[in-house]
């Protein structure tokens, strides 16, 4: 009772808020009554579902008391059997505390945020829609179930990103972010039905068990056999690199900023972009017999972790710094998944959801302060009017540099560690990504710091003299999230990487024996250890002297590597070049198609030639009705002469 009350609380906060969001109203004060309701509705349910959560990973997770809940069946089809039911494991259970604290926070920061937004009850809905989706994505017991969570969040961040949808960037940052996903997702449906064809079935226990003795077995694609469960991982992979927004399908990501920030929060640190690494870890006992699809998993995770945080060095708004910070820690992540280290890659999941929901809710204060203003150049100098948002700002980039003791410094270290400890050249290809990726991370993270808070104030003074701390409303979340922040490493260390290991995750992650990265992270060399703190500060350092000492220097080096800072600042230019290769394009092939295939051959063979043919025959018909009587009498002596010479050549020999 207590699973299905943490994943349907949500479900039903949402539906009620969204009867509110559709009641008309035309009074201001039934109005803000009916926006208090669906806000206490909301945020009722998920701090609800936030304790229960709570309750559940002490049972289950610090418990060993790991069950599946069966709801009903669902479908019942020949060979195809699927029930709706809730796996909770130490893995569920994890994702679970990940999911609700951060939601729940997100949502009572919203009353602030969105205050004098008009619909405040549809957002609020939305939002906890998007709840309700994940947390059906990670107690999925099985396939099409976990593929129905998958496809919920993607439907719920289309709303949520669209939100503002009078605002044109809005509605194209949604639809950019529905379509990219829709590439993945497609790879990622090729997959499940590639599993049914190999394992006969879509339940996560059985296809578990069976999967040893499929470990050599081949599946036929166009026309060539390949390793079976390769194809599978692979597959199940490109759905992960379009939720998780991995180097080639990141795109919409940064894009998603056009959302309301607390949309950013969730997106970022909860929901959406870590649905990709729980579906790696979930289906670890699939992958560890892939050592091809692993490679391509920690190849494309270090990759990205390297690529997104050299764009977020440059960028200059503030939310796109931080999401491009979302997408190059999720290469981390990825990459310790690649190495067969996914308790490690869960680990930073879980501190980076508190680290990155603060930096996000805190930029969101920093907008609020400074009259919605979000370009980190028209800043400056505001840390005495906002400290306990300055403060909390510091928190959140101290944990994302992986500075001890926060939470970010036991999380990060371990996975570099696992990657050094796999002893293989994609793990040293990983570690040394991963160490460029640190030092530029600590970089980023303090320039956004220094331009934010520090130096001469550049805003409008109109702007300046309206620079006020948030409401307690959006302050208290987050002292919550700091509060992850600052001990959920430490705390969860030896659980979640530790010597308790084994005993915590149990069945929930499976690894090989031969795959003793984990293990040998806790035995590399002391500079293996400490070459991310040191790249780390260093990152700082530099920071401090271009934009505190010799706030010139930025500039200077722009104009010196112009060539370099456009290529960064330009995202690489994989936008254009995927405008170039598939937007135009299909903008050309849709234009064809619609000029030619339909308004020339199938309107114009068709209805429109039809009712052009009779048009033209009737316009020649009309002619001959003149309205002058001897022209009909000439018409029938006409006829009448047509039908004697007629009949005299037929009948006449």
């Amino acid at each position: 009772m207590i699973d299905s009350l943490i994943v349907f609380l949500p479900l039903v906060a949402s539906v009620i808020a969204g009867l509110i969001a559709f009641t008309p109203v035309d009074d201001k004060t039934k109005q803000a009554r009916l926006d208090a309701a669906a806000q206490w509705v909301t945020c009722g349910a998920l701090v609800l579902s936030m304790i229960l959560a709570v309750i559940v990973f002490i049972d289950v997770a610090l418990g060993d008391n790991p069950r599946t809940v069966e709801l009903f069946t669902w479908i019942d089809s020949g060979t195809l059997e699927v029930s709706w039911a809730l796996k909770v494991d130490s893995l569920t259970a994890v994702m679970m505390i990940v999911v609700t604290v951060v939601s729940a926070m997100v949502h009572i920061y919203s009353i602030g945020y969105m205050h004098h937004d008009p619909s405040i009850p549809r957002f609020m809905s939305f939002l906890s829609l998007f709840t309700f989706f994940m947390l059906m994505l990670i107690t999925a017991d099985n396939l099409v179930q976990l593929f129905f969570g998958w496809e919920g969040v993607g439907l719920a961040s289309y709303l949520l990103i669209g939100f503002w949808y009078d605002r044109p960037s809005a509605n194209a940052a949604a639809i950019k972010a529905f379509i990219v996903n829709r590439v993945g997702d497609f790879g990622f449906a090729l997959g499940i039905f590639a599993v049914f064809v190999l394992f006969q079935t879509v339940h996560l226990d059985t296809i578990f068990a069976a999967a040893g003795s499929k470990a050599d077995a081949t599946l036929v694609v166009f026309g060539s056999e390949f390793h079976a469960l390769t194809v599978i991982c692979i597959l199940l992979f490109i759905g992960a690199m379009g939720k998780s927004a991995q180097l080639g399908l990141h795109t919409w990501l940064p894009d998603a900023m056009e959302g309301p920030t607390p949309v950013s929060a969730l997106i970022h640190a909860a929901t959406m972009v870590t649905a990709g690494i729980f579906m790696v870890a979930r289906l670890s006992p699939i992958f560890e017999y892939s050592e091809t699809a692993l490679a391509v998993v920690a190849i494309i995770g270090a990759s990205t972790a390297f690529f997104a945080a050299t764009i977020a060095c440059v960028q200059n708004d503030i939310k796109r710094v931080i999401a491009y910070s979302t997408c190059s820690q999720l290469g981390y992540m990825f990459f310790a998944s690649g190495v067969s280290a996914y308790s490690a890659g869960i680990f930073h999941l879980m501190t980076h959801g508190f680290f990155k929901a603060l930096l996000f809710l805190g930029a969101g204060s920093v907008i609020h302060a400074m009259s919605d203003e979000q370009d980190m150049r028209k800043m400056g100098g505001i840390w005495r009017a906002i400290p306990v948002t300055y403060a909390l700002m510091w928190i959140g980039s101290l944990a994302l540099a992986g500075i001890p003791p926060f939470a970010g410094y036991y999380s990060k270290d371990i996975v570099l560690e696992a990657a050094w400890g796999a002893n293989t050249n994609i793990g040293l290809y990983a570690f040394w990504l991963g160490i460029g990726a640190a030092a530029m991370t600590a970089f980023y993270s303090w320039r956004l710091l220094f331009m934010t808070f520090h130096g001469a104030p550049r805003a409008d003074d109109k702007v300046m003299a309206h620079v006020h701390e948030s409401p307690k409303v959006m302050i208290l979340p987050l002292f919550v999230l700091a509060a992850g922040a600052c001990f959920a490493g430490y705390i969860g260390y030896e659980n979640f990487v530790g010597a308790k290991t084994a005993v915590f995750w149990g069945n929930s992650i499976l690894v090989l024996g031969h795959h003793p990265s984990l293990e040998n992270a806790h035995h590399v060399p002391l500079w293996v250890k400490y070459l991310p703190l040191v790249v780390g500060l260093a990152g700082i350092g530099l920071a401090y002297l271009m934009y505190i000492l010799r706030p010139d220097l930025p500039a200077r080096l722009a104009a010196t590597f112009q060539r370099l800072y456009l290529f960064a600042l330009n995202k690489w230019y994989f936008d254009e070049l995927y405008d170039y290769l598939f937007v135009r394009p299909a903008f050309v092939l849709g234009r064809g198609f619609w000029k030619t295939g339909d308004g020339t051959l199938i309107d114009g063979l068709g209805p429109d030639g039809v009712a052009d043919a009779v048009r033209h025959m009737a316009r020649r018909a009309a002619t001959l009705q003149t309205g002058y009587l001897y022209h009909y009498a000439f018409a029938m002596l006409i006829g009448v002469v047509t039908l004697m010479t007629w009949y005299l050549l037929v009948h006449v020999r």
